[in-house]
């Protein structure tokens, strides 16, 4: 599987955010402590992504990337703590076998103002995300939007891997202007997701995250989750990086939205219940 972590708040050196605390990002590399028989390390590659102000009306997304192990990356400690950000999105890789080990496979995956992590699997993903593309598109369809989920559209995937096109799914649902505005809130666009993913699959393991710049969001479906969230900003992480008491487990089948002093852990309903 992978670990992941995002962080909104005052600016910070984007190349810390990988290495603070005791047990951060980098550490949780090769010494991870809540797999849950998801693998052992995660020596596949790493990436993070943080926004900048392009000028005082457009915020957009930088994006840096190593299919090698975060640890033997000198970027970490000599390039990335150069730069600044109120904003970071973070993943540590470890490669489903039978996918492969490339830049084009690590997460964060972005677009616009939005960037996006994977932890966890989908089984046969290949004919699990083309039903669930068909289905968006059925839906879709007869609301004037289908083009944006059809299967061809897949084939748009930065890299053969179930996160990258999960990617794809979940950016058409954050794109799509459905006549209710349901579909454009990203909390609904990741029920939806989980809900068509699981119920064609179900012994997928789903924790997302996604965040705009602005604040976080998260999924915890079979996998580890922490939340640290104070007056001043707020991390989301798979394992938390110190001994700070505030961190807070987050229950399994969870969707979070976090930004600074603002923390909501809402249930996710079993996948029948979630259908669109």
């Amino acid at each position: 599987m992978c670990r992941h972590l995002g962080y909104v708040g005052p600016p910070v050196r984007v190349g810390d955010m990988l290495t603070v605390g005791t047990h951060s990002l980098r550490t949780q590399a090769w010494a991870p402590r809540d797999m849950r028989k998801g693998g052992t390390i995660n020596a596949d590659g790493f990436g993070v992504a943080w926004w900048r102000e392009d000028d005082e009306d457009t915020v957009s997304v930088s994006r840096y990337r190593n299919p090698a192990p975060i640890w033997t990356d000198p970027a970490v400690e000599e390039v990335l703590p150069q730069l600044e950000s109120w904003a970071v999105l973070g993943s540590v890789r470890s490669a489903t076998v039978g996918m492969p080990i490339e830049l084009t496979a690590c997460a964060p995956f972005t677009e616009g103002r939005w960037a996006f992590g994977h932890n966890g699997v989908v089984p046969d993903w290949r004919r699990t995300l083309t039903a669930v593309a068909a289905e968006f598109a059925d839906t879709a369809a007869e609301l004037g939007a289908g083009a944006l989920f059809d299967a061809a559209r897949l084939l748009e995937a930065e890299s053969a891997t179930d996160s990258a096109t999960l990617w794809v799914l979940l950016r058409g649902l954050l794109a799509t202007d459905f006549p209710d505005g349901a579909w454009t809130a990203a909390p609904a666009a990741l029920r939806l997701l989980i809900a068509a993913v699981s119920a064609h699959a179900p012994g997928a393991r789903l924790n997302f995250l996604l965040g705009d710049g602005a604040q976080l969001w998260a999924t915890t479906w079979h996998h580890s989750l922490s939340a640290l969230v104070t007056e001043d900003f707020a991390i989301l992480s798979s394992e938390p990086f110190d001994d700070d008491p505030r961190w807070q487990s987050i229950p399994d089948r969870s969707l979070v939205t976090a930004r600074p002093d603002h923390l909501v852990v809402e249930p996710l309903p079993d996948p029948e219940r979630l259908a669109p």
